[in-house]
């Protein structure tokens, strides 16, 4: 045996650890134990720090780079609300203990914040209510359909369909077949919206619900909102809202007040929360008055003397979609960023939001076709048939924006724009930022046309160059490799 000292701890006594040259009783088959000690590398801290930081280095993020990335809205995660994060008194409390009656007395604080951020983002969309369970976007839309499912089983309707238009998230679509609904898709007119008429027409007592993103996700706000709801309404349809492009309504209009009936939001699109990478989500789903009683349990409630409480006994919920109320670290975050910002600073986050992705639209214009040539919200969508002419796709130019140091916009959606080129600003960004993005974006269209092989050999300056992207997805080979 070997000995080993915590040096830390003085007053510790020696703890023994099993050679790993003897045999150690595992409860494993011996064809699974191994014959000889593992190859593991030996490294310092220093490599070990260099290697990372490297790494990093190598890598696009909101931090380093412009993320104009249209509908995903990549917004800059502010330091402070990662601070308030960490606080002892919310990160050091073990998850179970919300469930326990002990909840009560060691965790108020915390469900507190729970409490008061569902009652927020009620007030900012029209809900009235909301619930935090949902760990993601996508997570948050089959929560919605799902409530949605059990207002009509309540009722005994006999539902089958799901209307979404041809602009719609993907997601949109995908949630409803999961709840086993079959999906209607309605065309967009020639202004971009859903085309009315096809729609009302469509429309009939076996349809459950109609979902939107508004503004859709050509970055246009949907005028016919009201007429599109009281008609699904007039067959006891409900009208799902898609928040993922909420920011640009933010504090100027709610989705409630619209005639929505069920709302799920981003935490991520709208209020400054960290995005992507696999780490924690959060979705939040909020309902009108009709959908209340079908939502997750448990549900906060707050007793005469302010004690905050879960409350289970409510029959017609959906029952959980999460463990516990959702991911409280994301959702901690999103109350700072609102409790910070306030009424007026919502309203400016809208405003520079919209603003910036006109600026980006109007500047561009004249260089890249622009399918729906009207103001915009919160993106705006251009088209690259133009430089398709001369062999260059929205892939090259997306290459090309890599090597300039700017992560691409989405390219390819929505579906129904050829060589589609989404861009979405956000507010955060500065006049010299999008200077600079706009002044690429002329170059690659000169480009286009003086020298196409120069885009199609994009990027240029990167670790490695263009890859086999197919490949990439069907043969997965995610071992570091030294350079």
């Amino acid at each position: 045996m070997q000995l080993i000292f915590e040096k830390s701890k003085p007053g510790r006594r020696a703890v023994k650890l099993p050679r790993l040259d003897v045999p150690i009783k595992t409860g494993l088959a011996a064809k699974y134990l191994r014959r000889k000690e593992a190859d593991l590398p030996q490294a310092s801290e220093l490599d070990i720090v260099r290697h990372f930081t490297n790494l990093s280095r190598m890598n696009f993020s909101v931090d380093t780079n412009f993320y104009p990335l249209g509908s995903c809205t990549m917004k800059y995660n502010p330091k402070f609300t990662e601070k308030i994060a960490r606080m002892e008194g919310f990160s050091d409390i073990h998850p179970l203990i919300w469930q326990l009656e002990a909840g009560e007395k060691f965790a108020q604080g915390a469900l507190e914040v729970v409490y008061q951020l569902e009652r927020l983002l009620s007030e900012i969309t029209g809900m009235s209510a909301f619930t935090t369970q949902p760990l993601a976007g996508a997570h948050g839309e089959l929560t919605g359909v799902m409530l949605i499912a059990a207002y009509h089983k309540a009722k005994g309707n006999r539902r089958k369909y799901v209307i979404v238009p041809d602009s719609s998230h993907g997601t949109n679509p995908a949630s409803a077949a999961i709840a086993g609904y079959e999906v209607v898709v309605i065309p967009s007119d020639k202004n971009g919206f859903m085309d009315l008429e096809i729609f009302k027409s469509k429309l009939n007592p076996d349809v459950a619900a109609v979902m939107l993103t508004c503004p859709n996700t050509l970055g246009i706000f949907e005028s016919q909102i009201g007429q599109i709801c009281e008609a699904a309404h007039k067959v006891d349809a409900l009208v799902y809202y898609d928040g993922a492009n909420l920011n640009a309504i933010l504090g100027k209009a709610r989705p409630g007040d619209f005639g929505f009936d069920v709302v799920h939001l981003n935490l991520h699109k709208s209020f400054g929360t960290p995005h992507g990478g696999g780490g924690p989500g959060s979705g939040p789903v909020g309902v009108s008055k009709k959908l209340d009683e079908f939502l997750p349990v448990p549900r906060l409630i707050k007793d005469a003397d302010g004690t905050i409480k879960p409350e289970f006994n409510r029959p017609k919920s959906i029952g959980r979609i999460a463990p516990f109320y959702g991911n409280f670290g994301v959702m901690l975050r999103a109350y700072a960023y609102i409790l910070f910002l306030g009424k007026s600073g919502l309203i400016e986050v809208a405003e520079a939001a919209v603003l910036n992705a006109n600026y980006c639209r109007v500047k561009l214009k004249e260089y890249f076709d622009l399918p729906y040539d009207r103001v915009c919200m919160h993106e705006c969508v251009f088209s690259a048939t133009r430089q398709k002419l001369n062999g260059v796709s929205a892939l090259d130019i997306a290459k090309y924006l890599i090597e300039k140091r700017i992560h691409p916009p989405t390219i390819y959606f929505p579906l129904i724009v050829p060589e589609a080129i989404m861009i979405e600003p956000t507010e955060t960004e500065s006049k010299e930022t999008l200077d600079n993005f706009i002044k690429v974006m002329k170059e690659a269209a000169a480009f286009a046309i003086s020298d196409p092989q120069r885009l199609k050999d994009a990027p240029q300056n990167t670790q490695v160059s263009r890859l086999d992207e197919a490949k990439a997805v069907r043969d997965l080979d995610l071992r570091w490799h030294p350079l």
